[in-house]
């Protein structure tokens, strides 16, 4: 598999471990074929953006052990569907992102300004505490 870039052009970054996220569940926001719903943006959940996602349909609170889910909580890092990110920018719900650790293809579907506008400073796991620009 080639090299997959983030949205700033440089070598995509882990998302998180803990809880292992990804399509691929890998840690990474990696994509591919198979990756229909294109789960490429690395967020940091919110207690808004996980009621929306779940008035939305997917709920990502409840934990789903016979999927090795296991429910996610504010603070949490998750690579999210760019589309529902998109949904949530417009309904004022957008979770902060992680730009180093959210693939390329995102922008295919958001801006990089909606990006940066709503990026975190901590730019990779393991980094310091994530706050918000």
């Amino acid at each position: 598999m080639p090299k997959q870039l983030n949205v700033l052009g440089q070598p995509l970054q882990p998302c998180s471990v803990d809880p292992m996220t990804g399509f691929y569940r890998t840690g990474s926001c990696k994509t591919g074929e198979m990756d229909h719903g294109s789960h490429v943006i690395c967020a940091r959940m919110t207690e808004p953006f996980l009621t929306y996602s779940k008035r939305k349909g997917n709920d990502l609170s409840t934990p789903r052990p016979e999927y090795e889910f296991p429910g996610l909580k504010p603070g949490d890092k998750w690579c999210v569907c760019a589309l529902r990110w998109e949904e949530a920018l417009l309904a004022g719900v957008a979770p902060p992102v992680v730009l180093a650790s959210t693939h390329i293809r995102a922008l295919r579907f958001v801006s990089l300004d909606d990006l940066r506008s709503h990026a975190v400073l901590a730019e990779a796991d393991g980094a310091p505490s994530p706050k918000d620009n």
